[in-house]
């Protein structure tokens, strides 16, 4: 069944579950927003480039996707750094990325000082993406007609379709563009769509969302701020791959490594170089400081190709130490997944919000005081 909501209450929906971290960092911090190529090993060369230069690592998150890669690394020091150290620095970083890079590719380093207010963390990372370019290389499953979603089922239960699907009708009645999407359901998949869509400068008038056992339904009544039609094949071609790309930047599979680890100077380029050390490439980083240790979770797969043998897995635990959940994460059964878990300390149980358990455990809440919510 289809839910229709304002605007404002799903982004209220969003914005009370939605954990953005870094929490802890302040205007004492400067983060450096990478993107580039991704290959094996850069997050690791990049972190050990800092300890070598005596900065220490409060907080990293890092995104990959089809062939890119962005990075935010936040470093303390802030505005009192001195400004040539500040120079220093990214240099050194800017000699990383660009060491696999030819002379015409996309890549930057950016330095950003943390204000009150600031863009959400990973609201930047798909901002950084997106100028990077990553969605070209993406493309729908079908162009959006009413035969080609109903084949959509039967694609997905005979031929085990799990792509996105993106569709833009124009409402000329009303000058609505209505978009829908069709993915599988994840975490913060919302979160994600409507950060895009804000991006494209579209705005939200309303929506219906549901989800169906893995699979999620977003459909969107929107406008261009400006009033602008969107009428050319090439714009729309654009908007689809954008979205598609920020429902595909967090889709990881592989071995999943959440640590708790007594935090230390240089325990990111100790951790990364363990990982690179043992032959595994790090499809997605989140990592912070909580109280005194280090927590965070990194998504790797074998630089071959091949799952990860229990002996790799076992020397990882060994020499990166404190505390280690490690899960095999599979693409095959995406609301759940393909999960086998062990742990080398106490296990932290998560609870995993998805796109329909998100809407419905808000919905009570939201109907019983509508007054909480601000225009």
């Amino acid at each position: 069944m289809l839910l229709m909501f304002q605007r404002r209450i799903i982004l209220q929906a969003i914005c009370s579950s939605r954990n953005a971290r870094p929490k802890h960092l302040s205007t004492e911090h400067l983060a450096f927003e990478v993107t580039g190529i991704d290959r094996p090993g850069m997050m690791s060369e990049m972190s050990a480039v800092l300890a070598e230069l005596g900065c220490h690592v409060s907080a990293a998150v890092a995104w990959t996707h089809k062939t890119r890669a962005a990075c935010i690394l936040y470093v303390e020091g802030g505005p009192n750094m001195d400004p040539s150290r500040v120079s220093q620095v990214q240099a050194q970083l800017e000699n990383v990325v660009e060491a696999h890079h030819r002379k015409d590719e996309l890549r930057s380093v950016r330095l950003a000082a943390p204000i009150p207010g600031r863009t959400h963390t990973e609201r930047r990372l798909h901002q950084l993406m997106a100028a990077d370019r990553d969605y070209e290389e993406c493309c729908s499953c079908c162009g959006g007609s009413e035969s080609e979603w109903d084949e959509f089922y039967t694609r997905k239960a005979h031929q085990g379709c799990d792509g996105t699907h993106v569709s833009i009708e124009n409402c000329k009645e009303n000058d609505y563009l209505i978009i829908t999407v069709k993915s599988r359901d994840r975490p913060k998949l919302l979160f994600d769509t409507l950060c895009t869509l804000t991006d494209l400068n579209y705005e939200v008038h309303h929506a219906a969302i549901s989800s169906r056992e893995s699979t999620a339904f977003q459909e969107y009544y929107v406008k261009q701020k400006d009033g602008y039609t969107l009428d050319s094949e090439t714009e729309q071609l654009r908007v689809i791959q954008c979205l598609i790309a920020s429902t595909e930047r967090r889709i990881y599979h592989g071995l999943r490594l959440d640590i708790c680890i007594g935090n230390r100077n240089g325990l990111l380029s100790d951790v990364t170089r363990v990982l690179r050390e043992n032959g595994l490439s790090i499809n997605s980083a989140d990592i912070g400081v909580r109280g005194e240790n280090a927590v965070g979770t990194f998504y790797v797969k074998d630089a071959t190709g091949q799952n990860v043998s229990p002996e790799i897995v076992e020397s990882v635990r060994r020499e990166i130490g404190g505390h280690i959940v490690v899960e095999n994460v599979s693409l095959e059964t995406p609301s759940q997944g393909n999960r086998s878990r062990t742990s080398s300390g106490v296990e932290d149980q998560r609870s995993r919000f998805s796109l329909g358990n998100l809407l419905w455990s808000q919905l009570e809440r939201l109907s019983n005081n509508f007054g909480l919510i601000k225009s």
